[in-house]
């Protein structure tokens, strides 16, 4: 039976989302990588997939895709519910939203690479212009996800079982680390993501760990 496609970058902090994601619900994909770098999601063939032309992209043998990373985990958790990646009680459930949108919301997309390139044409931002515009809204957003986790996190982000929350956490932290961000104010955040990086399925969707990293 033919499976179902998921189009990434080892890098792309929402592919590695999905990437756990299907990790912790042990379903098999082909992964197929996209390249970022060399403008592969610029390309004709590929925006007829995903006319937004960005990653991931989640393709079923049917046809059907989805092209959002939150769309796609969540569509996921509704089709392969165990395990359920939100709290069951309804207040934690909303806690873990908050924490997720901050991320993929507030965080992620100022960062993305179209915006960072867009800050090179128009402006002239070089390596470091870019990096320091990337850890001012990172900081931004770690300051009230580390207040959030300093009264909803256990073992995880939210509690003592993984969630969308750490799913989300985890990507960002990288870049943040790749960025050269300080963590130091940040234990929360620190530990939730270590805690989870240590569990196989965040470790097998680490970008390292993927096949199309150089």
């Amino acid at each position: 039976m033919p499976e179902p496609c998921l189009f990434g970058y080892w890098r792309s902090s929402a592919a590695y989302r999905v990437r756990i994601a299907l990790n912790l619900k042990r379903i098999t994909t082909r992964q197929i990588p996209v390249h970022l770098q060399a403008a592969e999601q610029k390309g004709a063939d590929y925006r007829m997939l995903n006319p937004a032309g960005l990653v991931p992209l989640w393709r079923e043998p049917d046809g059907f895709t989805l092209a959002q990373s939150l769309a796609i985990i969540e569509y996921l958790n509704e089709k392969f519910p165990d395990p359920p990646l939100l709290p069951e009680d309804v207040r934690l459930k909303a806690i873990c939203r908050e924490i997720v949108y901050t991320i993929a919301c507030d965080i992620h997309p100022v960062g993305n690479l179209r915006v960072l390139e867009k800050l090179t044409a128009d402006y002239g931002a070089d390596a470091g212009a870019r990096a320091a515009w990337n850890q001012h809204w990172i900081a931004a957003g770690f300051a009230a996800i580390e207040a959030r986790l300093a009264k909803a996190a256990g073992r995880h982000a939210i509690g003592d079982r993984i969630s969308l929350a750490d799913i989300c956490l985890v990507p960002q932290v990288y870049n943040a680390r790749r960025m050269g961000f300080d963590l130091t104010l940040y234990p929360c955040i620190v530990s939730a993501d270590a805690a989870a990086r240590n569990l196989p399925a965040f470790m097998a969707a680490a970008p390292e760990a993927q096949a199309d990293a150089p």
